[in-house]
């Protein structure tokens, strides 16, 4: 079995999907897991892509459901994180309305990073080291601050974090380790970016943020192709088994490789 073989059996990845029948198994699937915990919902940070959009339309979906089945009053919190000013906020408030969420907060998260990247820096100084923290380093910080403020959240409401991490992603590592891959579920777990992306014109994603270039949002003029190298057809085609470059098979089997720590539990001995 090719290397390319035993990443697509482990991701679970399909080469052709019906989209209404992905949307049903994701549906049911988030809706066992908040029963089978005990949970009141799920909370679901939208960022303004594609990726949280489409997680939050199936977020709702379950909890408008078990709230319809049960009684209870089961809730998605929608989370907006920006740092600062955000200039495609808008997007995110456009996905909460396009889902009719009830129930949203925005948490800004620019203090607590800056206080922590200060803290950082004098660490270095003791150190002797003289420099500002790393752009990398500081995006890390950024998720990983956002991270621990849903949790503050969903520990006193009662709710289950969900991720948005996909298998276009997992193959590459690309997300923050403890940052948002830290989540207490992934829905989107099996899919690849172009199949997301199918699910979020039938879920009715708005289409500014379907036809949005992809990025982490962590600095500025960040995008996740021109940071991989790698573009998401290319990565697509490789999940779905079809024949890519060679030149883009080297580029995600070696990242794929390099990141492995990201997927594996944490080491011991």
């Amino acid at each position: 079995m090719s290397l390319q073989q035993e990443i697509i059996e482990r991701f679970g990845v399909s080469p052709q999907i019906n989209e209404a029948e992905e949307v049903r198994k994701r549906v049911d699937f988030l809706k066992k897991y908040v029963t089978d915990a005990g949970t009141s919902g799920l909370l679901i940070a939208i960022s303004g892509g594609i990726d949280s959009a489409v997680a939050a339309g199936l977020c709702k979906l379950a909890t408008d459901e078990l709230a319809a089945e049960t009684g209870k009053p089961y809730m998605t919190l929608g989370v907006f994180q920006p740092y600062g000013e955000q200039a495609d906020i808008q997007d995110s408030y456009a996905v909460a309305e396009a889902f009719k969420l009830k129930h949203t907060v925005e948490t800004n998260i620019e203090d607590a990073v800056n206080e922590i990247s200060l803290e950082t820096e004098q660490a270095f100084k003791q150190l002797n080291i003289h420099r500002h923290i790393s752009i990398p380093g500081k995006g890390n910080v950024k998720a990983r601050v956002r991270m621990v403020t849903q949790y503050a959240l969903a520990f006193d409401l009662n709710l289950l974090v969900v991720g948005t991490d996909h298998a276009s992603e997992a193959l590459t590592g690309f997300y923050t380790k403890w940052g948002d891959g830290a989540v207490d579920i992934t829905p989107l777990s099996s899919l690849n970016k172009r199949q997301v992306r199918q699910l979020a014109r039938y879920l009715g994603v708005p289409s500014s943020v379907i036809d949005k270039v992809p990025t982490a949002g962590l600095w500025e003029g960040q995008t996740d192709e021109k940071e991989l190298g790698i573009s998401y057809e290319e990565n697509s085609d490789y999940l779905e088994g079809k024949p890519v470059s060679d030149d883009a098979r080297e580029k995600i089997e070696r990242q794929y490789k390099k990141t492995e720590h990201k997927r594996s539990a944490i080491p011991g001995i």
